[in-house]
């Protein structure tokens, strides 16, 4: 992020979440001393959280208290590289589609698909690697997973939310409740869904998840979801509706996830990671 062209007019706010245990004390200690010695933006805010949040609370509360003091936050976790490019493309983004309520997000990575997207498009829902949102997007969000499974459920809507049955977000949504995940991101995308809000993607990826070397909690080893950082700008200019045929490019890649291959065990445990969070 430091180099990214707009670090330097940029205020970053670091949400550091407090050790699990007693052992992981040193290490958030050592965390937190060079947390406070970053340089390279505008200013610099380190939140120590007094005991052990979570992935999902700490997010959560995060981007809530932060979107208390201001119109819009742009999320990045500590497990994802950016392009130079990013924070231009997300402040061009926010600013572009601030007036435009059914947007719900701004978002920076897209999947390695091989069919080539537009260099900007909109797609229904809500994403979670490297995103913004506004004050007032955010006012959607439901952290009651029963009430959005009722919901996408009394409306006929499970199949569309599943990506037209492409991949399982249903089941990671039934997961969450039954607290075999902790996933705030399958939440997210429910929330906005339903609200019929839709989220800005660039063609090209300008984040590269490094998560998924099986050293996070929520992921296994694998490079299903690899992708190479683009290096220049991203026109966010683009028709304000979801985009049928991007919508149906990312399907069949996720589709194409689901089909029996070689260590499909751990694939398919990895790909929990996307909306484990």
């Amino acid at each position: 992020m430091q180099r990214n062209h707009l670090a330097a007019e940029s205020e970053l706010i670091v949400y550091a979440d407090g050790p699990k245990s007693t052992a992981d004390e040193p290490l958030v200690t050592e965390l937190r001393n060079y947390l406070k010695q970053i340089n390279g933006f505008k200013r610099l805010t380190v939140i120590e959280r007094p005991e052990n949040f979570g992935l999902a609370r700490n997010i959560i509360a995060g981007v809530t208290k932060t979107l208390h003091k201001h119109d819009a936050a742009i999320v990045v976790e500590d497990d994802l590289i950016t392009s130079p490019w990013f924070l231009t493309y997300m402040n061009d983004g926010l600013t572009r589609y601030a007036g435009c309520h059914e947007v719900a997000s701004i978002h920076g990575y897209v999947y390695p698909v091989k069919q080539q997207l537009p260099e900007a498009f909109f797609i229904k829902g809500a994403d979670c690697w490297g995103w913004a949102t506004w004050k007032r997007a955010w006012k959607c969000f439901e952290p009651n997973g029963p009430l959005l499974l009722n919901k996408l459920q009394k409306s006929n809507l499970t199949y569309e939310f599943d990506f037209n049955g492409a991949y399982p977000y249903t089941p990671m949504l039934k997961d969450q409740i039954a607290g075999k995940n902790d996933s705030w991101a399958i939440r997210w995308y429910a929330s906005a869904f339903l609200n019929n809000m839709i989220t800005l993607y660039p063609g090209k990826s300008l984040v590269h998840n490094i998560g998924n070397d099986a050293s996070g909690t929520h992921s296994a080893a694998v490079s299903t979801y690899d992708t190479e950082v683009f290096q220049g700008y991203i026109d966010v200019e683009t028709e304000v509706t979801h985009n049928f045929e991007a919508f149906s490019v990312i399907a069949d890649f996720l589709r194409s996830l689901q089909q029996p291959q070689p260590a499909v065990a751990k694939k398919k445990n990895w790909l929990h990671k996307l909306f484990n969070r």
